[in-house]
């Protein structure tokens, strides 16, 4: 059964058919698979970094950063003078 053939919704019906259809991929197009999930993964934690940033933003944390970033940059200097 091909995907393009069967198209359950329920993600627990869908991933042993991707496991076959994995399974009978040339190596080529595996290497593509891959390359397209880590893709995806990338796009996931791009989209969570996304909301936490724009959170921080709304909460005005990012405010914040320059003096944040300037009280590490101080005590990284003095860590190294000593």
């Amino acid at each position: 059964m091909s995907l393009l053939s069967a198209s359950p919704v329920d993600p627990k019906e869908l991933r042993p058919l991707l496991h076959a259809e994995v399974d009978r991929l040339g190596d080529d197009n595996l290497l593509l698979l891959h390359r397209v999930a880590l893709q995806l993964e990338l796009d996931e934690v791009t989209d969570r970094l996304n909301e936490g940033f724009d959170a921080d933003r709304a909460a005005g944390k990012l405010s914040q950063l320059p003096e944040i970033i300037r009280t590490a940059r101080e005590a990284l200097r003095a860590s190294q003078a000593s």
